[in-house]
């Protein structure tokens, strides 16, 4: 059965005055996939995810997310899509449940639907005992977990997630590890980025490699490390540094 697609992204262009930040993007995401977006700092992937998910307008190009084009049904595209941002998006003298639900009356919801979602998704990651405490009293991974409970308020079908387990303990990285498994088995397509190569290579059905605003790779990580060496030896940090090189990107 041929996979559908779910965003279609068709050659993106995106410049800041004489810096073209992303040079001809294209490549599709599956529905129900996890779609791992890779790049040194500086490679165009913030500028990428931030005109798929409708903050910045292209220059040149589009995006079909879920039949709708991104430059005319931008409004029916953002009722789609759900975005969980690498800076904490959350209000820290609340407590978590009163954060999910603001967020939730935000995006139009009653009461009583947001304070159901709200405790479904602080469930799901784990903190449903903690939905009273207020969040500068949490650990890095509970904020951590709070914003990805955030982003799923309003059960969307597409999930972005920027660098969603940086800087935190092992055990809250390894609940978000399931929590995304789990969402992509009911459903959900999900474009995921970050610099531990070794979570791409555990979550990731497919991976584009970006460098100079352009994509330079894109496979299933198996057959990107098989492009270099035996996959049960070759590690995805190996393919990104042979494709990226290893000087340092400050």
């Amino acid at each position: 059965m041929m996979p559908v697609d779910y965003l279609v992204a068709q050659d993106l262009h995106k410049s800041f005055n004489e810096h073209k930040a992303v040079n001809g993007v294209s490549f599709t995401i599956h529905k129900r996939e996890i779609f791992g977006l890779l790049g040194p700092n500086g490679a165009g992937k913030t500028t990428t995810i931030r005109m798929l998910s409708t903050v910045l307008e292209p220059d040149q190009g589009d995006v079909i997310i879920g039949g709708h084009l991104i430059r005319r049904e931008a409004e029916e595209v953002r009722n789609l899509i759900g975005v969980c941002p690498q800076e904490l998006a959350l209000y820290v003298e609340l407590g978590a449940l009163d954060n999910l639900i603001f967020f939730g009356r935000m995006a139009g919801m009653s009461s009583q639907e947001a304070r159901e979602q709200a405790m479904a998704h602080l469930k799901l990651v784990g903190l449903e005992e903690r939905a009273k405490g207020k969040i500068d009293k949490f650990s890095g991974g509970m904020k951590r977990r709070v914003n990805l409970a955030v982003a799923l308020m309003g059960h969307p079908e597409l999930l972005f997630l920027d660098e969603p387990t940086v800087g935190i303990d092992p055990q809250s990285r390894n609940n978000i590890y399931e929590t995304i498994e789990g969402l992509r088995d009911k459903g959900m397509t999900i474009l995921h980025t970050t610099h531990y190569m070794e979570e791409a290579d555990r979550l990731c059905d497919r991976v584009a490699i970006m460098d100079g605003g352009q994509v330079i790779a894109l496979d299933t990580p198996h057959a990107l490390k098989a492009q270099i060496g035996s996959p049960d030896q070759v590690t995805l940090e190996d393919v990104f540094l042979k494709m990226t090189g290893r000087s340092l990107r400050d």
